[in-house]
Protein backbone atom coordinates (compact mmCIF):
# COMPACT_ATOMS: atom_id res chain seq x y z
CA UNK A 1 0.00 0.00 0.00
CA UNK A 2 1.45 3.39 -1.04
CA UNK A 3 0.25 6.63 0.50
CA UNK A 4 1.41 10.09 -0.53
CA UNK A 5 3.19 12.06 2.18
CA UNK A 6 0.96 14.39 4.18
CA UNK A 7 1.65 17.08 6.74
CA UNK A 8 -0.40 16.58 9.91
CA UNK A 9 0.28 18.92 12.85
CA UNK A 10 -0.29 17.68 16.37
CA UNK A 11 -3.07 19.95 17.60
CA UNK A 12 -3.83 23.18 15.71
CA UNK A 13 -6.77 25.29 16.92
CA UNK A 14 -10.07 24.88 15.07
CA UNK A 15 -10.92 28.51 14.30
CA UNK A 16 -13.64 29.52 11.84
CA UNK A 17 -14.78 32.84 10.41
CA UNK A 18 -17.32 33.04 13.24
CA UNK A 19 -14.55 33.30 15.87
CA UNK A 20 -12.69 35.83 13.71
CA UNK A 21 -15.80 37.98 13.25
CA UNK A 22 -16.50 37.88 16.98
CA UNK A 23 -12.96 39.02 17.78
CA UNK A 24 -13.16 41.81 15.18
CA UNK A 25 -16.44 42.99 16.71
CA UNK A 26 -14.75 43.07 20.11
CA UNK A 27 -11.80 45.04 18.76
CA UNK A 28 -14.21 47.52 17.22
CA UNK A 29 -16.22 47.80 20.43
CA UNK A 30 -13.46 49.68 22.21
CA UNK A 31 -13.52 47.22 25.13
CA UNK A 32 -10.63 44.75 25.03
CA UNK A 33 -9.85 43.69 28.60
CA UNK A 34 -12.12 41.96 31.14
CA UNK A 35 -15.61 43.20 30.45
CA UNK A 36 -19.03 42.19 29.11
CA UNK A 37 -17.84 39.33 26.90
CA UNK A 38 -15.82 37.74 29.69
CA UNK A 39 -18.86 37.95 31.97
CA UNK A 40 -21.00 36.44 29.21
CA UNK A 41 -18.57 33.53 28.78
CA UNK A 42 -18.62 32.94 32.53
CA UNK A 43 -22.41 32.72 32.33
CA UNK A 44 -22.26 30.34 29.34
CA UNK A 45 -19.80 28.07 31.15
CA UNK A 46 -21.82 27.94 34.36
CA UNK A 47 -24.94 27.25 32.30
CA UNK A 48 -23.20 24.49 30.31
CA UNK A 49 -21.96 22.77 33.46
CA UNK A 50 -25.01 23.43 35.63
CA UNK A 51 -23.43 25.41 38.47
CA UNK A 52 -24.26 28.84 39.83
CA UNK A 53 -21.02 30.66 39.01
CA UNK A 54 -17.88 30.32 36.91
CA UNK A 55 -14.74 32.45 36.90
CA UNK A 56 -12.74 32.98 33.69
CA UNK A 57 -8.99 33.53 34.07
CA UNK A 58 -5.93 33.56 31.84
CA UNK A 59 -5.04 29.87 32.39
CA UNK A 60 -5.93 26.70 34.22
CA UNK A 61 -2.69 27.17 36.13
CA UNK A 62 -3.97 30.48 37.47
CA UNK A 63 -7.30 28.83 38.30
CA UNK A 64 -5.56 26.16 40.37
CA UNK A 65 -3.18 28.54 42.13
CA UNK A 66 -5.89 31.06 42.99
CA UNK A 67 -8.06 28.24 44.33
CA UNK A 68 -5.26 27.16 46.65
CA UNK A 69 -4.91 30.80 47.72
CA UNK A 70 -8.66 31.06 48.27
CA UNK A 71 -8.56 27.95 50.45
CA UNK A 72 -5.72 29.40 52.52
CA UNK A 73 -3.23 26.67 51.57
CA UNK A 74 0.36 27.64 52.34
CA UNK A 75 3.54 26.85 54.24
CA UNK A 76 3.20 23.88 56.57
CA UNK A 77 0.45 22.34 54.44
CA UNK A 78 0.60 19.38 52.07
CA UNK A 79 -1.19 18.88 48.76
CA UNK A 80 -1.37 15.45 47.12
CA UNK A 81 -1.37 14.86 43.37
CA UNK A 82 -0.24 12.32 40.80
CA UNK A 83 3.30 11.84 39.52
CA UNK A 84 1.85 11.41 36.02
CA UNK A 85 0.90 14.92 34.97
CA UNK A 86 2.19 18.16 33.51
CA UNK A 87 4.19 20.44 35.79
CA UNK A 88 1.35 22.98 36.20
CA UNK A 89 -0.53 20.61 38.49
CA UNK A 90 2.33 20.51 40.98
CA UNK A 91 4.03 23.87 40.44
CA UNK A 92 1.02 25.73 41.84
CA UNK A 93 1.48 23.81 45.11
CA UNK A 94 5.07 25.00 45.26
CA UNK A 95 4.05 28.58 44.43
CA UNK A 96 1.81 28.86 47.52
CA UNK A 97 4.54 27.43 49.75
CA UNK A 98 2.94 24.05 50.45
CA UNK A 99 4.65 20.67 50.18
CA UNK A 100 4.11 18.63 47.00
CA UNK A 101 3.20 15.00 47.71
CA UNK A 102 3.25 12.77 44.62
CA UNK A 103 1.43 9.45 44.29
CA UNK A 104 2.32 6.72 41.79
CA UNK A 105 -0.22 5.52 39.24
CA UNK A 106 -2.17 2.30 39.47
CA UNK A 107 -0.34 -0.45 37.49
CA UNK A 108 -1.35 -0.20 33.83
CA UNK A 109 -3.24 3.06 34.35
CA UNK A 110 -2.68 6.79 33.97
CA UNK A 111 -4.75 7.48 37.10
CA UNK A 112 -3.19 7.76 40.53
CA UNK A 113 -3.25 4.69 42.79
CA UNK A 114 -6.19 5.45 45.06
CA UNK A 115 -4.98 3.05 47.76
CA UNK A 116 -1.71 4.99 47.86
CA UNK A 117 -3.68 8.22 47.99
CA UNK A 118 -5.07 7.11 51.35
CA UNK A 119 -1.54 6.45 52.61
CA UNK A 120 -0.37 9.88 51.40
CA UNK A 121 -2.97 11.85 53.39
CA UNK A 122 -1.69 13.19 56.73
CA UNK A 123 -2.78 15.77 59.28
CA UNK A 124 -1.05 18.38 57.10
CA UNK A 125 -2.98 17.50 53.92
CA UNK A 126 -5.41 20.20 52.83
CA UNK A 127 -6.12 19.40 49.16
CA UNK A 128 -5.87 16.52 46.70
CA UNK A 129 -5.57 17.31 42.98
CA UNK A 130 -6.75 14.50 40.69
CA UNK A 131 -5.90 14.87 36.98
CA UNK A 132 -8.42 14.05 34.24
CA UNK A 133 -5.76 13.00 31.77
CA UNK A 134 -6.66 12.94 28.05
CA UNK A 135 -10.20 14.10 28.89
CA UNK A 136 -11.31 11.03 30.84
CA UNK A 137 -12.51 11.86 34.34
CA UNK A 138 -10.87 10.16 37.29
CA UNK A 139 -12.79 7.82 39.60
CA UNK A 140 -14.15 10.57 41.84
CA UNK A 141 -16.28 8.13 43.82
CA UNK A 142 -13.09 6.39 44.97
CA UNK A 143 -11.38 9.71 45.62
CA UNK A 144 -14.18 10.98 47.85
CA UNK A 145 -14.34 7.63 49.64
CA UNK A 146 -10.63 7.93 50.42
CA UNK A 147 -11.02 11.53 51.56
CA UNK A 148 -13.93 10.61 53.83
CA UNK A 149 -12.01 7.64 55.25
CA UNK A 150 -9.22 10.01 56.35
CA UNK A 151 -11.55 12.74 57.62
CA UNK A 152 -10.43 12.24 61.23
CA UNK A 153 -6.95 13.53 60.28
CA UNK A 154 -8.17 16.82 58.81
CA UNK A 155 -7.18 19.97 60.69
CA UNK A 156 -8.90 23.06 59.21
CA UNK A 157 -6.93 26.32 59.40
CA UNK A 158 -9.74 28.70 58.46
CA UNK A 159 -13.50 28.99 57.97
CA UNK A 160 -13.58 27.85 54.34
CA UNK A 161 -11.62 24.70 55.16
CA UNK A 162 -13.89 24.11 58.16
CA UNK A 163 -16.94 24.33 55.87
CA UNK A 164 -15.67 21.18 54.12
CA UNK A 165 -14.19 19.60 57.27
CA UNK A 166 -12.15 17.17 55.15
CA UNK A 167 -9.46 17.24 52.49
CA UNK A 168 -10.76 19.34 49.59
CA UNK A 169 -10.84 17.85 46.09
CA UNK A 170 -9.66 20.25 43.39
CA UNK A 171 -9.78 18.67 39.93
CA UNK A 172 -7.16 19.48 37.35
CA UNK A 173 -9.69 19.22 34.54
CA UNK A 174 -7.52 21.01 31.98
CA UNK A 175 -8.40 18.22 29.53
CA UNK A 176 -11.96 17.30 30.50
CA UNK A 177 -14.31 20.17 29.67
CA UNK A 178 -17.51 18.45 28.53
CA UNK A 179 -16.64 14.97 29.84
CA UNK A 180 -19.33 12.95 31.64
CA UNK A 181 -19.32 10.41 34.46
CA UNK A 182 -22.35 8.66 35.98
CA UNK A 183 -24.66 11.32 34.59
CA UNK A 184 -22.57 14.24 35.88
CA UNK A 185 -20.58 16.59 33.68
CA UNK A 186 -17.02 17.60 34.57
CA UNK A 187 -17.36 20.46 37.03
CA UNK A 188 -20.28 18.99 38.94
CA UNK A 189 -18.40 16.45 41.06
CA UNK A 190 -15.15 17.82 42.54
CA UNK A 191 -15.29 20.59 45.12
CA UNK A 192 -13.43 22.87 42.70
CA UNK A 193 -12.77 22.13 39.02
CA UNK A 194 -10.20 23.97 36.90
CA UNK A 195 -10.36 23.97 33.08
CA UNK A 196 -7.89 25.01 30.40
CA UNK A 197 -8.74 26.87 27.18
CA UNK A 198 -5.16 26.93 25.90
CA UNK A 199 -4.60 26.91 22.12
CA UNK A 200 -4.31 23.10 21.95
CA UNK A 201 -7.42 22.38 24.03
CA UNK A 202 -10.78 21.19 22.69
CA UNK A 203 -12.33 24.57 23.43
CA UNK A 204 -9.85 27.40 23.11
CA UNK A 205 -9.63 31.09 23.92
CA UNK A 206 -5.98 31.21 22.77
CA UNK A 207 -4.77 31.24 26.34
CA UNK A 208 -7.27 30.97 29.15
CA UNK A 209 -8.97 28.89 31.78
CA UNK A 210 -11.87 28.79 34.17
CA UNK A 211 -12.81 27.49 37.60
CA UNK A 212 -16.18 26.30 38.88
CA UNK A 213 -17.10 24.90 42.26
CA UNK A 214 -19.61 22.49 43.69
CA UNK A 215 -22.24 24.47 45.56
CA UNK A 216 -21.64 24.06 49.30
CA UNK A 217 -24.58 25.15 51.45
CA UNK A 218 -22.22 26.59 54.06
CA UNK A 219 -20.50 28.87 51.55
CA UNK A 220 -21.85 31.93 49.74
CA UNK A 221 -21.23 31.60 46.00
CA UNK A 222 -21.16 35.36 45.53
CA UNK A 223 -18.52 35.65 48.25
CA UNK A 224 -16.39 32.98 46.52
CA UNK A 225 -16.79 34.73 43.17
CA UNK A 226 -15.75 38.03 44.74
CA UNK A 227 -12.62 36.43 46.21
CA UNK A 228 -11.57 35.20 42.77
CA UNK A 229 -12.12 38.69 41.36
CA UNK A 230 -9.91 40.20 44.06
CA UNK A 231 -7.23 37.53 43.68
CA UNK A 232 -7.09 37.87 39.89
CA UNK A 233 -7.10 41.70 39.70
CA UNK A 234 -4.51 42.99 42.18
CA UNK A 235 -6.93 42.80 45.13
CA UNK A 236 -8.68 45.84 43.63
CA UNK A 237 -12.19 46.47 44.95
CA UNK A 238 -13.54 47.45 41.48
CA UNK A 239 -12.68 46.04 38.09
CA UNK A 240 -12.28 48.24 35.01
CA UNK A 241 -15.88 47.65 33.94
CA UNK A 242 -17.28 48.74 37.30
CA UNK A 243 -15.10 51.87 37.22
CA UNK A 244 -16.74 53.06 33.97
CA UNK A 245 -19.95 53.95 35.80
CA UNK A 246 -20.43 57.68 36.35
CA UNK A 247 -18.28 58.98 39.17
CA UNK A 248 -17.09 55.49 40.06
CA UNK A 249 -13.37 56.02 39.58
CA UNK A 250 -12.41 55.45 43.19
CA UNK A 251 -11.25 52.02 44.34
CA UNK A 252 -9.32 50.34 47.12
CA UNK A 253 -6.66 47.63 47.15
CA UNK A 254 -7.76 45.11 49.75
CA UNK A 255 -4.47 43.19 49.65
CA UNK A 256 -1.57 42.85 47.16
CA UNK A 257 -2.86 40.08 44.86
CA UNK A 258 -2.26 38.85 41.32
CA UNK A 259 -3.00 39.75 37.70
CA UNK A 260 -4.44 36.82 35.78
CA UNK A 261 -7.80 37.92 34.37
CA UNK A 262 -9.22 36.86 31.01
CA UNK A 263 -9.66 39.55 28.36
CA UNK A 264 -12.76 40.15 26.26
CA UNK A 265 -10.71 39.34 23.15
CA UNK A 266 -10.03 35.86 24.54
CA UNK A 267 -13.62 35.46 25.72
CA UNK A 268 -14.91 36.33 22.23
CA UNK A 269 -13.22 33.24 20.82
CA UNK A 270 -14.64 31.13 23.64
CA UNK A 271 -18.19 32.36 23.11
CA UNK A 272 -18.19 30.96 19.58
CA UNK A 273 -16.30 27.82 20.55
CA UNK A 274 -18.83 26.90 23.23
CA UNK A 275 -21.63 27.25 20.66
CA UNK A 276 -19.77 24.81 18.39
CA UNK A 277 -18.67 22.50 21.19
CA UNK A 278 -21.26 19.75 20.77
CA UNK A 279 -20.14 19.20 17.17
CA UNK A 280 -16.46 19.41 18.14
CA UNK A 281 -16.94 16.66 20.76
CA UNK A 282 -18.81 14.51 18.24
CA UNK A 283 -15.99 14.74 15.71
CA UNK A 284 -13.37 13.87 18.33
CA UNK A 285 -15.34 10.76 19.21
CA UNK A 286 -15.47 9.72 15.55
CA UNK A 287 -11.67 10.03 15.25
CA UNK A 288 -11.04 8.10 18.46
CA UNK A 289 -13.31 5.29 17.33
CA UNK A 290 -11.48 5.12 13.99
CA UNK A 291 -8.14 4.89 15.81
CA UNK A 292 -9.48 2.22 18.19
CA UNK A 293 -10.70 0.12 15.28
CA UNK A 294 -7.21 0.23 13.78
CA UNK A 295 -5.11 -0.40 16.90
CA UNK A 296 -7.06 -2.58 19.32
CA UNK A 297 -6.87 -5.69 17.09
CA UNK A 298 -3.05 -5.37 17.31
CA UNK A 299 -3.12 -5.30 21.11
CA UNK A 300 -2.07 -1.65 21.33
CA UNK A 301 -3.48 -0.07 24.48
CA UNK A 302 -5.37 3.21 24.43
CA UNK A 303 -7.38 4.93 27.13
CA UNK A 304 -10.98 3.78 27.11
CA UNK A 305 -12.67 7.06 26.32
CA UNK A 306 -16.29 5.90 26.19
CA UNK A 307 -18.41 3.44 28.15
CA UNK A 308 -21.91 2.89 29.51
CA UNK A 309 -21.39 5.26 32.45
CA UNK A 310 -18.82 7.72 31.13
CA UNK A 311 -17.74 9.75 28.12
CA UNK A 312 -14.39 11.47 27.76
CA UNK A 313 -13.98 14.88 26.18
CA UNK A 314 -11.65 13.09 23.75
CA UNK A 315 -8.83 15.53 24.25
CA UNK A 316 -5.81 13.28 23.63
CA UNK A 317 -5.23 9.88 22.05
CA UNK A 318 -2.67 8.18 24.28
CA UNK A 319 -1.45 4.86 22.92
CA UNK A 320 0.89 2.39 24.60
CA UNK A 321 3.13 0.23 22.44
CA UNK A 322 3.58 -3.12 24.23
CA UNK A 323 7.09 -4.59 24.50
CA UNK A 324 8.78 -1.38 23.34
CA UNK A 325 11.10 0.77 25.45
CA UNK A 326 11.77 4.53 25.52
CA UNK A 327 14.33 4.46 22.72
CA UNK A 328 12.12 2.39 20.44
CA UNK A 329 9.14 4.65 21.13
CA UNK A 330 11.26 7.70 20.36
CA UNK A 331 12.46 6.08 17.14
CA UNK A 332 8.85 5.68 16.03
CA UNK A 333 8.14 9.35 16.80
CA UNK A 334 11.06 10.33 14.52
CA UNK A 335 9.89 7.98 11.78
CA UNK A 336 6.36 9.40 12.01
CA UNK A 337 7.80 12.92 11.78
CA UNK A 338 9.64 11.91 8.61
CA UNK A 339 6.21 11.10 7.18
CA UNK A 340 4.89 14.54 8.18
CA UNK A 341 3.02 13.29 11.27
CA UNK A 342 3.70 15.20 14.47
CA UNK A 343 3.33 12.99 17.56
CA UNK A 344 3.92 13.70 21.23
CA UNK A 345 4.31 12.04 24.64
CA UNK A 346 1.96 12.63 27.59
CA UNK A 347 3.63 12.85 30.00
CA UNK A 348 7.16 12.52 31.24
CA UNK A 349 6.44 11.85 34.94
CA UNK A 350 7.33 14.76 37.20
CA UNK A 351 10.12 12.94 39.11
CA UNK A 352 12.05 12.68 35.82
CA UNK A 353 12.23 16.47 35.45
CA UNK A 354 15.07 18.59 36.86
CA UNK A 355 12.83 20.84 38.94
CA UNK A 356 11.31 17.88 40.78
CA UNK A 357 14.61 16.02 41.11
CA UNK A 358 15.86 19.15 42.85
CA UNK A 359 12.91 18.91 45.23
CA UNK A 360 13.99 15.39 46.17
CA UNK A 361 11.78 13.24 43.97
CA UNK A 362 13.19 10.12 42.31
CA UNK A 363 11.51 8.23 39.49
CA UNK A 364 12.54 4.91 41.05
CA UNK A 365 9.85 5.58 43.66
CA UNK A 366 7.19 5.75 40.92
CA UNK A 367 7.73 2.60 38.83
CA UNK A 368 4.16 2.37 37.52
CA UNK A 369 4.23 5.94 36.23
CA UNK A 370 7.55 5.26 34.50
CA UNK A 371 6.19 2.13 32.81
CA UNK A 372 3.18 4.07 31.53
CA UNK A 373 5.45 6.73 30.08
CA UNK A 374 8.20 4.54 28.61
CA UNK A 375 6.20 3.21 25.65
CA UNK A 376 3.45 5.85 25.35
CA UNK A 377 2.90 7.82 22.15
CA UNK A 378 0.24 10.49 21.63
CA UNK A 379 -1.18 10.67 18.13
CA UNK A 380 -2.65 13.78 16.47
CA UNK A 381 -6.25 14.26 17.56
CA UNK A 382 -8.06 17.42 16.54
CA UNK A 383 -11.15 18.44 14.61
CA UNK A 384 -9.25 19.56 11.51
CA UNK A 385 -8.14 15.99 10.73
CA UNK A 386 -10.10 14.27 8.00
CA UNK A 387 -10.76 10.55 7.65
CA UNK A 388 -8.05 10.12 5.03
CA UNK A 389 -5.48 11.61 7.41
CA UNK A 390 -6.61 9.31 10.23
CA UNK A 391 -6.04 6.39 7.84
CA UNK A 392 -2.58 7.77 6.93
CA UNK A 393 -1.59 8.15 10.60
CA UNK A 394 -2.86 4.67 11.47
CA UNK A 395 -1.16 3.02 8.51
CA UNK A 396 2.24 4.53 9.34
CA UNK A 397 2.02 3.89 13.07
CA UNK A 398 1.17 0.22 12.51
CA UNK A 399 3.95 -0.12 9.93
CA UNK A 400 6.65 1.38 12.14
CA UNK A 401 5.46 -0.45 15.24
CA UNK A 402 5.90 -3.78 13.44
CA UNK A 403 9.32 -2.73 12.09
CA UNK A 404 10.64 -1.60 15.47
CA UNK A 405 9.08 -4.56 17.27
CA UNK A 406 10.94 -6.97 15.00
CA UNK A 407 14.18 -5.05 15.57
Amino acid sequence: MTMNKMHIPFSPPDITNKEIEKVVNTLQSGWLTTGPRTKELEHKISEYIGVERAVCLNSATAAMELTLQLLGVGPGDEVVTTAYTYTATASVIHHVGAKIVLVDTTPGSYEMDYSKLAEAITEKTKVVIPVDIAGKMCDYEKIFNVVESRKDLFKPKNDIQAAYNRVIVMADAAHSFGAMQNGNISGQIADFTCFSFHAVKNLTTGEGGAVVWHNNNELDNEWIYKQYMLLSLHGQSKDALAKTKKGAWEYDIIYPAYKCNMTDIMASIGLVQIERYKDLLKRRREIIEMYDNEFKPLGLQSIEHYGDTFASSGHLYLLRLPELDEKQRNDIIVKMADKGIVCNVHYKPLPMLTAYKNLGFNISDYPNAFRQYANEITLPLHTLINDKEVEYISYNLKKYYKVVQKG
